[in-house]
C-alpha cells in the first residue's frame, strides 16, 4: 500500500490525507523531518555530515542533508529520529536534538512538485565517517565537509571543494553547487551560519 501523507493548505491547516505519489503530483504541502549532523575534528575545526542520494530515489545522486524523511499520516516530528537511525545508524533521542524551527521548501522537477513543511533539527556527533552504519539501500555514501569549505562554496568564493567520503568510488569527492539539491532560500547557507553560532555557544538558533 502506498505511503500516506497528511496534507495542508497554504496556511498550514490540515486538510486531509493523500498517497505520497498524489501529494507530489498535486503539489500538496506535507511534513518532513530534517536533521543536520555536525561535529568537530580533534583540532576543534567544525564539519558537516552530508549524504549522497541513491540513483533511484527522489533527487537522484544529489548531495542532501545528513538525515531526512517524510512524516507519514498521523506522525509528528517526535517520530523523526527514526530517519537518523535508519539512514545513518545513529540512535538519538528526540529530547537530545536541538530544534531549529520550521521551514517551508518548494522544488519542482518536471511533473514532480515537492512542497514541504520541514521540521529542522541539529545533532552533534564527532565520530569518524567510517563509524557510521548507514543504510546503503537509501544512501549512496557519506561526506564530511568542513564548514569553512562549505561556506566558501555556497558564498560563491570557490567553484568547488574536495571532501573525504565513504561508500563512494573514491575516498574523496569533488563538490560543486550543482551537486546539491536546489533551494530558493539558500537553505544550506542558512544552516551553516547557524552551525557557526552553535559552535560559538549561542542558544537561540532558528532557521
Amino acid at each position: 500500500m502506498s505511503e500516506l501523507f497528511d496534507i495542508y493548505d497554504e496556511a498550514l491547516n490540515h486538510i486531509g490525507v493523500k498517497p505520497r505519489a498524489a501529494a507530489h503530483r498535486d503539489g500538496d504541502w506535507h511534513q518532513v523531518f530534517h536533521c543536520w549532523v555536525i561535529g568537530r575534528e580533534r583540532d576543534r575545526s567544525p564539519f558537516l555530515v552530508l549524504q549522497k542520494r541513491k540513483a533511484d530515489l527522489d533527487y537522484p545522486n544529489k548531495i542532501d542533508i545528513s538525515a531526512a524523511g517524510h512524516l507519514a499520516a498521523g506522525e509528528s516530528p517526535r517520530d523523526g529520529p527514526r530517519e537518523i537511525r535508519e539512514e545513518l545508524g545513529l540512535c538519538v533521542a528526540f529530547e537530545d536534538l536541538i530544534p531549529l524551527g520550521r521551514r517551508v521548501g518548494i522544488n519542482k522537477i518536471g511533473d514532480f512538485v515537492d512542497r514541504q513543511i520541514c521540521h529542522v533539527f541539529l545533532s552533534q556527533c564527532n565520530q569518524p565517517l567510517e563509524a557510521y552504519n548507514y543504510q546503503r539501500d537509501e544512501v549512496a555514501g557519506l561526506i564530511k565537509l568542513p564548514i569553512a569549505d562549505a561556506m566558501r562554496l555556497h558564498a560563491g568564493e570557490v567553484p568547488f571543494v574536495v571532501a573525504p567520503a565513504v561508500g563512494l568510488e573514491s575516498p574523496q569527492i569533488t563538490l560543486t553547487l550543482d551537486d546539491f539539491i536546489p533551494s530558493i532560500d539558500n537553505y544550506i547557507m542558512k544552516f551553516l551560519l547557524l552551525a557557526q553560532r552553535y559552535f560559538a555557544g549561542e542558544k537561540e538558533l532558528w532557521i
